[in-house]
């Protein structure tokens, strides 16, 4: 019975043995087939963010899903994090074909040890063949699926390429995925300059990203970086001294401030993805690895957020208004510098610079004035300041057609040149100078200049009863500056995919709208709004212009003015039209223009304006708008640029040699007390 029984023990054994080689051999043969094909590897393409550039070359922003990496070939990574990883990932790398059966030996035994999960098994070619192709499900078919996968990778690739494969696919915790991103987040430098104790400290991630982290718990990081210096020492990568020294070695993270990306700008940010979600689709834009270079400059970006935030935390109560924004433009250009479209972006997206439409009030009036000089309509020309009822297009809210338009004070101060009418924001000369000029040649001048939304044709319109953005004026403006050429607006200069290829090129989109000396009258006008008129308060100690501006019913106030070399636009506001106190136009707007451009123009050099030719100055009597006779009073008498076509050729009839000698002057002290201060 005893020997019969030795061979059934046997055959039944074989018979076991072989019936489990026959389901292992069929169920590789079941995962072999669904695999995915290694050869795929060849044109992967992992996700990369694309990064935004500032005009000065810096990062302004990361735009990604879950995925933030930046992919970099293996000669810009830093020897040491190769060999960290190595170290302590998978010490045979250089040895096995895609599994190592000691590892998974010396694993199980030490986990058993433990009577835990201490060290993976898995080579570094199986981490990446699960990484990219499978799932983390722990099953054994996954299992099997993963040393196959390796196996086949290690046939297909060189050692070189799956390293670099796996160093710019390995998660190291806060979206960062690829040793590029997490050098940046973590250090604030590239992965090709990153010393032993930074790569050990990195590498020491990889089991547990977020567990690990040091901005979560430095004492886990740390006692994880010392855990990778001792395998390097094990692995003879290093000496001990190197790891003592290392150990010892001060870490310097990221400053909180700079591993938030997007603080800085993030209107102008969330202007630009704009542009890129209409100009490609949304994984290209999040994933693509696009670098968008773009027209901010960070200094004048920071300076108009610091200004924008000031003011709105020390006269927002006081003249009652909860909203402010302000964009700066090089008019040379249209080249975007700054642009802060709210308060506060955290509890408002609203981009009030490019998608709020506003009455401009009188900072409208400059094209009309242009339209005048064009027609050449002289800036001594008088304009009279009275009370004046004008006939307009009945409707019904008006059916008896009849305005009666009022000045900013409430008052009227007689006969006053062009220039002086600008130079005070007063209403009734300009309505009737659009009157004179025609309202469809002042709204094709001012399309000309870049003014795009739509322009109700009516006498209003002088008074900005149209509702624009502050992007569009404040450009339009810059076609002022810029001797009557406008350039539109642009924030992307250019867009490079990941293989530095230019992809999309944004020149510089110039027209000529205006004649070159009819922008430098226009400018010399203008000038005198903050030398003597209501933009005072914007003195900045160079040649500047600018005009002021407030919407019926004081909801909005405006400031936009230029050097030859930035043009800017401040406004300010309630989202609600709720009406503002005090007058703003001339309080606050002109100071908010001036503090930015106090620190944003610090190192440009101070430019003047092209002089305008052509006018010839000429003694009048402003009463009439003729020469001067003795019978003129010394106050009436002033000096201005007329065309020489239009020089005064007839004496003064309004002073007579009977005349009381009375003192005439235009410049009365009107505004309101609150505006002096």
């Amino acid at each position: 019975m005893a020997k019969t029984k030795k061979p059934l023990v046997f055959k039944s054994f074989i018979s076991i043995t072989f019936i489990i080689i026959a389901i292992v051999a069929s169920l590789a043969l079941q995962i072999v087939s669904q695999l995915p094909n290694v050869e795929s590897l060849d044109n992967y393409l992992p996700s990369e963010t694309t990064q935004l550039i500032a005009g000065d070359g810096s990062i302004l922003a990361r735009l990604h899903h879950e995925e933030n990496r930046e992919v970099v070939p293996l000669s810009r990574i830093s020897d040491y994090f190769e060999k960290s990883v190595i170290a302590s990932e998978d010490p045979a790398f250089y040895r096995h074909h895609g599994f190592d059966i000691y590892g998974i030996f010396r694993a199980t035994i030490k986990n058993i040890m433990y009577g835990r999960v201490v060290e993976g098994g898995s080579t570094i070619s199986q981490q990446l063949a699960r990484n990219i192709f499978l799932t983390r499900q722990k099953k054994i078919t996954r299992k099997i699926a993963e040393i196959i996968l390796a196996i086949q990778l290690e046939r297909k690739f060189t050692k070189e390429e799956i390293l670099n494969f796996y160093l710019n696919q390995v998660y190291l915790g806060h979206n960062t995925y690829g040793i590029e991103s997490a050098s940046r987040l973590y250090f604030g430098k590239s992965a090709s300059e990153l010393s032993l104790a930074e790569s050990a400290l990195l590498t020491g991630l990889i089991p547990g990203p977020e567990l690990y982290s040091p901005f979560r718990n430095f004492k886990l990081a740390k006692t994880r970086q010392i855990i990778v210096l001792n395998k390097m020492i094990e692995a003879k990568f290093i000496s001990i001294n190197e790891a003592r020294a290392a150990a010892a070695e001060e870490l310097k993270f990221t400053p909180e401030n700079l591993r938030q990306r997007g603080k800085i700008g993030q209107y102008f940010i969330s202007h630009v993805l704009k542009e890129l979600l209409e100009k490609y689709n949304e994984e290209t834009v999040y994933n693509g690895g696009l670098k968008v270079y773009t027209t901010i400059d960070p200094a004048m970006q920071g300076a108009a957020e610091d200004t924008i935030s000031k003011f709105a935390s020390e006269e927002a109560v006081r003249y009652n208004f909860s909203q402010s924004a302000l964009v700066a433009i090089d008019p040379r250009t249209g080249y975007i510098k700054a642009m802060v479209g709210g308060v506060d972006f955290d509890e408002s997206k609203f981009n009030r610079v490019t998608q709020s439409k506003r009455q401009p009030g009188s900072t409208f009036k400059p094209f009309v004035y242009a339209t005048a000089i064009e027609q050449g309509i002289s800036p001594g020309t008088i304009l009279i300041d009275d009370k004046t009822i004008f006939d307009v297009y009945p409707n019904q809210w008006n059916p008896k057609g009849t305005w009666e338009p009022k000045n900013f004070t409430g008052k009227f101060i007689g006969p006053v040149t062009m220039r002086q009418a600008l130079e005070q924001s007063l209403n009734i000369p300009a309505i009737k100078l659009l009157e004179r000029v025609g309202i469809s040649q002042a709204i094709n001048l001012a399309r000309r200049c870049g003014i795009k939304s739509h322009l109700e044709p009516g006498l209003a319109l002088t008074l900005g009863a149209s509702e624009v953005t502050l992007l569009e004026i404040t450009s339009a403006f810059g076609t002022f500056a810029n001797s009557g050429i406008h350039t539109e607006p642009i924030a992307i200069t250019k867009v490079v995919d990941r293989n530095g290829q230019v992809i999309y090129q944004n020149n510089v989109k110039e027209e000529a709208a205006l004649d070159k000396n009819i922008a430098a009258i226009v400018v010399d006008l203008m000038r005198g709004v903050i030398t003597r008129g209501t933009g005072v308060r914007g003195q900045i100690g160079r040649p500047a212009a600018a005009k002021t501006g407030t919407s019926q019913d004081f909801k909005d106030a405006w400031f936009i003015g230029y050097v030859p070399q930035l043009v800017t636009g401040v406004w300010v506001g309630n989202d609600d039209n709720t009406t503002m106190e005090g007058v703003a136009e001339v309080g606050v707007c002109p100071r908010i223009w001036k503090s930015f451009n106090s620190v944003a123009l610090q190192n440009i050099p101070a430019l003047d304006f092209p002089a305008p030719t052509g006018l010839k100055l000429a003694r009048i009597c402003r009463a009439s708008g003729k020469k001067p006779t003795p019978y003129c009073p010394g106050s009436s008498i002033i000096s201005e640029y007329f065309f020489e076509r239009a020089l005064p050729k007839n004496d003064c009839d309004v002073h007579q040699p009977k005349q009381k000698d009375e003192e005439f002057n235009p410049y009365i002290d009107q505004w309101p007390e609150d505006a002096d201060d």
